[in-house]
């Protein structure tokens, strides 16, 4: 079995933690948690997680308080991808390594975001045209959908990245909060798309897998209050 990843959101988080002035209380937050996968211990999905064989990268630019969200799902393509990395947007002042990644020359950067909300349309891509020498760096926009089209709408340092454009073909099966459209997915459900996109196979299987039981432990953990049926 592979090593587990290391997981970049998790890592956010808990700098995100240490750094904040009060504490952040989320739904569910007095839930005896698994501090890895943040589901209700009874209900803990860590056994068995295996990170894919991926030639991908992916970075999750998280809206500010997106990584300390239990129901958030950008945490579990960090497990899945080795390549992973995560950084809270900032309009007007970017992490420094967030600049560093999308500037180095082993990656090829592009944002994943529907055509339909991008004002420059010679930007957007259909498909994954994959440069020879180069890693895909798939960037998701992790937030609700208001807050993911203020991110494109409002990070300079995203304008000239060519933007991948993804149509759902089935309505969502997140269920852990609900979209102001069926269509819209979480960001799990659009990497998997993106992934089976990119020819990336045994990562979007196992991401699929993870989600899967990752939204049916949150709900069992959430009606039952963490405590066993």
């Amino acid at each position: 079995m592979n090593k587990r990843s290391s997981n970049s959101v998790l890592t956010l988080r808990a700098q995100q933690i240490s750094e904040s002035r009060r504490e952040f209380n989320a739904r569910g937050g007095k839930m005896d948690r698994c501090e890895r996968c943040l589901i209700a211990k009874h209900y803990c999905i860590c056994d068995g997680v295996e990170p894919a064989d991926s030639k991908a990268a992916v970075c999750l630019l998280m809206y500010h308080n997106e990584s300390f969200k239990p129901s958030n799902t950008g945490r579990l393509i960090a497990e899945i991808i080795p390549d992973n990395h995560a950084f809270r947007w900032d309009r007007t002042d970017p992490d420094d390594k967030l600049l560093a990644l999308l500037n180095d020359p082993q990656y090829q950067p592009m944002v994943i975001f529907p055509a339909t909300d991008v004002e420059d349309t010679a930007r957007v891509i259909t498909d994954v045209q994959h440069q020879s020498n180069k890693r895909p760096l798939f960037i998701f926009l992790d937030g609700t959908w208001r807050e993911a089209k203020k991110m494109i709408r409002k990070s300079p340092y995203l304008d000239e990245l060519p933007v991948l454009s993804i149509t759902a073909e089935k309505l969502s099966d997140y269920r852990l909060r609900v979209a102001p459209h069926a269509h819209q997915l979480g960001t799990a459900e659009v990497a998997i798309m993106v992934l089976a996109l990119a020819g990336e196979v045994d990562a979007a299987t196992k991401l699929e897998q993870h989600f899967m039981k990752f939204r049916d432990a949150y709900l069992l953990g959430k009606r039952n209050k963490g405590r066993p049926e």
